[in-house]
């Protein structure tokens, strides 16, 4: 038999009530026990004193001494030549047990304790030394406190309340998760999930906002793949084409298609650069500057570059062959399309690093630089027509980038070409 449920709802209502319950039972027996003990000792002592002092006043032949302390302690007294009793009294009852002990004790002869619980009242007939019988009648409160039971009552009634104020508590978490494990099983089938949106506690909030995030970027990897393959099949398939057409009318000149190939495997070493994606790589120390003027020197030596580094460039821990696999593709673009000039500057402030990389070609529109760093997009009408590529340069270093932290802007220069600005945390 499976004692623990698996339903979150009874979980949590365990979780909340065991301890509870086990915390206010420790406290009734340990507290409220001695408690109880001590306040009935007490109540059976004062009231077996108080009738073994009117005894002794029967005993002495005083009766009216007696009748007037009985009316002073409110006790009703009163002496009978016989009682009609049951056979059987309550001395060994709960509430009467220690009265019976402490009468037995002082009066040296038998009590007999009769308890009326109906109308809550207790009588106490004791033998005299005349034969007769003197008969003691009190509240059962005199010597029985039910704050005790009471105390119980409100100890089961707490556990009630709580758990009619924890319910729906309880009830929205267990609506919340519900939902999501909904709409990770739509999302795990391709599907999505009309009007889902995070609610419930923080945490379960992070979760399924992380979710969506998982979602999007699966979504967007997926998108990706396909624009790759959607890419490689056009790109592939012209100069195929015109190879096989030049092979087949026997017009093929080795230059073109030493060309054409040539071109081909730069698509296919992007492509697979772009699936490959990063490698795992041991973050070092790195400084800017020098990796970025050796690689605008390599990727531009006919071009003019323009520097502003400062002159202790910040340190900070990167994965130095991601960064210059990105800032290449990002220089190199710009080497590809500016006319005479390309500045590189770095900005160090607290907490981060600015680079900036900006050409006088010319540019990108504005309503086309959110394309520009999508995968296997090319802009050739805003830039060259004749420049070819993937398309892959600005994504895989946009990716490199957000590895790292970073963000990448790109921007209208001042020198009239694109400007693209780089925010590395450090």
């Amino acid at each position: 038999m499976r004692l623990i449920p698996r339903s979150f709802f009874w979980r949590t209502i365990l979780l909340i009530l065991v301890p509870l319950v086990v915390a206010q039972v420790i406290i009734a027996n340990v507290f409220f026990g001695n408690h109880w003990a001590r306040v009935h000792a007490t109540l059976a002592r004062t009231l077996a004193g108080e009738v073994t002092t009117m005894m002794n006043f029967m005993d002495a032949g005083n009766t009216g001494a007696a009748q007037t302390m009985a009316t002073d302690v409110g006790i009703n007294f009163s002496v009978h030549d016989k009682l009609n009793r049951p056979k059987h009294s309550d001395n060994a009852s709960r509430e009467a047990g220690l009265l019976a002990h402490e009468l037995s004790n002082r009066v040296k002869r038998r009590a007999n304790i009769y308890i009326d619980r109906a109308s809550r009242l207790i009588y106490i007939d004791i033998p005299t030394r005349d034969g007769k019988i003197a008969t003691f009648g009190t509240s059962l409160y005199r010597i029985y406190s039910t704050s005790t039971e009471v105390f119980i009552i409100w100890l089961i009634g707490a556990i009630l309340i709580v758990s009619i104020l924890v319910s729906p508590f309880i009830i929205l978490h267990n609506r919340s998760i519900r939902r999501i494990a909904h709409a990770a099983n739509r999302f795990g089938r391709g599907l999505d999930a009309p009007g889902f949106q995070p609610t419930g506690s923080r945490e379960i909030r992070e979760a399924a906002t992380a979710m969506i995030t998982m979602k999007e970027r699966l979504d967007r990897y997926n998108r990706t793949r396909t624009d790759m393959l959607n890419a490689v099949s056009h790109d592939l398939k012209s100069p195929l084409a015109r190879m096989r057409l030049a092979i087949e009318t026997d017009t093929a000149d080795k230059n073109a298609l030493l060309t054409d190939i040539d071109r081909m495997s730069a698509m296919i070493s992007g492509y697979l650069a772009f699936a490959r994606g990063e490698m795992p790589e041991i973050e070092q120390s790195t400084e800017l500057p020098p990796m970025l003027l050796r690689i605008a020197r390599d990727a531009a030596p006919d071009k003019r570059i323009i520097t502003e580094f400062p002159d202790t460039p910040v340190q900070f821990y990167a994965r130095p062959m991601a960064l210059a696999r990105a800032f290449g593709n990002i220089i190199e673009n710009a080497a590809r399309y500016a006319n005479k000039i390309i500045k590189i500057t770095e900005t160090d402030t607290a907490g981060e690093t600015t680079i900036i990389i900006e050409d006088d070609g010319p540019g990108i529109p504005d309503d086309k630089k959110a394309d520009a760093m999508r995968p296997f997009v090319r802009l050739d009408d805003a830039r060259a027509a004749d420049t070819g590529g993937t398309g892959l340069g600005l994504s895989i270093a946009k990716t490199a980038i957000e590895n790292h932290g970073g963000q990448i802007f790109l921007e209208d220069s001042e020198l009239g070409g694109l400007r693209v600005r780089v925010v590395l945390p450090v």
